[in-house]
């Protein structure tokens, strides 16, 4: 029997897993993917210092490497079970039943469907792309002029925050956080590969709230010249060239407006894992308002779940930079030690 099972090998996964080595536990991560990483296989650059996320994902396979990690990669969990005190047992997709003293939940977070929202166009007209779309297209760049999905150069480029977020209609009430400092790091990285370009944003509330990004807010307005509109988009529509239309509500001028683009973004939240749901049912894990799990207690015990033994770290609890996701999983293998040492007395 192991000492910790960690499920799930993104950055939080890998970096509980190094803290928790540290503290000489025996620990083994379950992957569902086919590497580790998780969704920064997928990112081009992190705000707020346009850090190429790349350098991150390479630091930690390095440290997997030197720590000799033991990692299943393509490895689904299929139930999480507490058979006895102190004893989980964790069944897999490949038929193999692990037995583990402790769980550490690090499945992450999925992206919002921005299909789920028909009248922004996503998956109808092309040149409408989610903001994870807009990642993928900088990364394969390399150096070459930016085009739109139907090949043209764009003059007139806008992105729409809270796209799955703060909205009843999707059923999702929170809000998730990094959404609209996303849209400032893309709208500024898209003012550097298009400079003639203009970019707008529509935004419900800009909330800027972590170290440098009211910063980059600024810079985005004073140094590139992005316009933000506080307004809500109500519908997409395509012209016959391409184009789109955009039919906007300016909630300062309480006025209704039309908007042309060659291209628009969809910033889109987070949403909890399906694995979350799973884990609910095979393990009774209480799960909050916004489905993601939820905390024993918000202030004190953010990595501790209602199930003793079973932990939380990075974004099964909800939506976090990659900053406080490496801290929160730095921060499970003391509560996860503790745990352990309670257990043996």
């Amino acid at each position: 029997m192991i000492d910790v099972l960690i499920i799930g090998g993104g950055i939080a996964g890998i970096q509980a897993a190094c803290s928790l080595q540290d503290l000489g536990l025996e620990t083994v991560i379950v992957e569902k993917e086919k590497t580790i990483g998780g969704h920064l296989n997928d990112w081009d650059t992190l705000f707020p210092t346009f850090r190429s996320a790349s350098e991150v994902i390479d630091y930690y396979t390095e440290e997997t490497r030197k720590r000799a990690l033991t990692i299943y990669l393509n490895t689904n969990v299929i139930s999480i079970k507490k058979v006895d005190e102190g004893v989980f047992e964790v069944q897999t997709s490949r038929d193999v039943l692990f037995r583990s003293k402790s769980v550490v939940l690090a499945s992450g977070y999925q992206l919002f469907n921005a299909e789920r929202k028909e009248e922004y166009g996503y998956k109808i007209y092309d040149n409408v792309l989610t903001s994870a779309d807009l990642e993928k297209k900088f990364r394969r760049l390399n150096g070459q002029p930016f085009k739109t999905p139907t090949d043209k150069t764009p003059k007139r480029i806008g992105f729409i925050h809270c796209v799955g977020s703060r909205d009843e209609k999707s059923g999702n009430h929170y809000c998730s956080k990094l959404c609209c400092v996303t849209a400032v790091k893309q709208a500024i990285h898209m003012k550097q590969v298009c400079p003639e370009a203009d970019v707008f944003c529509c935004y419900m509330d800009l909330r800027m709230y972590g170290p440098g990004f009211e910063e980059m807010y600024r810079e985005a307005q004073e140094k590139y010249h992005v316009q933000f509109i506080r307004g809500r988009l109500s519908e997409v529509s395509e012209n016959s060239d391409g184009t789109l239309q955009l039919k906007v509500e300016d909630t300062l001028a309480a006025r209704p407006c039309r908007i042309q683009a060659d291209m628009l973004v969809l910033m889109v939240g987070m949403e909890a894992s399906k694995n979350t749901a799973l884990f609910k049912q095979s393990c009774n894990l209480e799960c909050a308002s916004n489905r993601f799990v939820k905390p024993n207690d918000h202030h004190i015990g953010s990595n501790q779940t209602n199930v003793p033994g079973l932990f939380t770290a990075g974004t099964s609890i909800g939506p976090m930079s990659v900053f406080d996701t490496v801290n929160h999983a730095k921060s499970v293998a003391f509560a996860v030690n503790e745990y352990l040492k309670n257990s043996e007395l």
